[in-house]
């Protein structure tokens, strides 16, 4: 019995494998316990194994690849239309040993540990954040409660915290004193480990020669370029600058039939959290350059902004600084910017508008 594909639907106790041959007929089906996968795994020769990039998947990649198989992740979104029949574990495995073989297939890059742990501190003080501001939150509603308005900001509330528990107030009792104080604990410990998270980000961007590279674009730090790196690696997954702005969903959908082209918006594929980074960095390229900053794209944004909008402007410049961090992972390069260029206030011919939105990295062909 030749095998020579295997698809593995993961699970936590029980996972079902699927065994095909060269034809891709499958010969061997098998429900294993946890502890019994690598031990299948060892005992046949060198495979293309295909798994579902879910919850665990990279650390099977990780174990699996150390017995000498071809390991490939693919989005469960990309395995579903090879399922045939009911879902159920057996069908699963199945469509995700026909889906491996596929040409067309995209795959997703096995993260390495120290892409997972530079990750998970993001999760964490992303986590961290939103219980942050569901504390202010909550503070907000309890001080309005009692008549005391907070301005907007961190700083406003500490202040009309403070106001309201310095103060004679009478709508403020001794027991809601001692609340408030407890809350404001709360709160001031979370943005201590907020801080805490953040400066180890920190260490470990000024650790990694990558992150160095990419932070010399303008609109991109710390956060964002630990992020990428973390996500995607060498980018060496995208044949083009293209794929990694439709990776992050920074670029438009599509909806057309015959032969009518109808562009919607963003598509808004992939990491939220990433494609929240890009654009806030464009955002505050684009407040810089308002308050004097010089930089050629920033310039052209501004010109865009003045036609389209913040909003516009904001994700073209993030889907352009997408494509410029693809070639610098994935060709090792440094950041080179271009020398600043005049155009036309307001162009009006065809060649000039083009010329308007060219980029000035030699990009246009990736």
């Amino acid at each position: 019995m030749e095998v020579t594909t295997i698809g593995i639907d993961l699970a936590k106790s029980v996972f079902a494998v699927s065994c095909a041959d060269r034809r891709g007929k499958v010969v061997m089906r098998k429900q294993l316990r946890r502890g019994q996968v690598l031990e299948l795994m060892g005992k046949l020769e060198p495979c293309v194994v295909g798994l579902e990039a879910c919850g665990g998947a990279h650390h099977w990649a990780r174990a699996i690849g150390r017995l000498g198989h071809e390991v490939r992740l693919m989005s469960p979104a990309l395995v579903r239309p090879y399922r045939s029949g009911p879902k159920h574990d057996r069908n699963d495995a199945d469509a995700i040993c026909e889906a491996v073989r596929r040409p067309q297939m995209r795959y997703v890059a096995v993260k390495s540990l120290a892409q997972q742990d530079l990750l998970a501190l993001h999760r964490v003080r992303a986590q961290l954040i939103k219980q942050r501001i569901a504390q202010s939150n909550q503070l907000r509603a309890l001080l309005h409660e009692r008549g005391v308005v907070a301005r907007l900001g961190a700083k406003g509330l500490r202040q009309a915290l403070a106001q309201a528990l310095q103060t004679e107030n009478s709508e403020v009792s001794g027991a809601m004193g001692e609340l408030l104080l407890e809350l404001s604990g709360w709160l001031r410990e979370s943005e201590q480990r907020i801080a805490a998270i953040t400066r180890r980000i920190e260490r470990a961007v000024k650790d990694d020669e990558r992150c160095q590279r990419l932070m010399e674009v303008p609109g991109v730090g710390p956060l964002s370029s630990s992020t990428l790196v973390a996500m995607v690696g060498n980018a060496r997954e995208f044949k083009s600058g293209r794929e990694l702005s439709a990776y992050l969903g920074l670029t438009p959908r599509q909806h057309s039939s015959g032969g009518k082209t109808v562009m919607l918006g963003i598509s808004k594929h992939g990491d939220r959290y990433l494609r929240t980074l890009l654009i806030h960095g464009a955002r505050s390229l684009l407040y810089r350059h308002r308050r004097g900053g010089a930089h050629p794209r920033a310039t052209w944004a501004a010109r865009l902004c003045a036609r389209r909008g913040p909003n516009v402007a904001a994700v073209a410049l993030a889907n352009h600084n997408a494509r410029v961090l693809w070639a610098l992972l994935s060709r090792g390069a440094s950041y080179c910017p271009a020398p600043q260029r005049s155009f036309p206030s307001r162009p009006s011919t065809v060649v000039e508008r083009a010329r308007e939105g060219k980029l000035f990295i030699d990009i246009e062909r990736n």
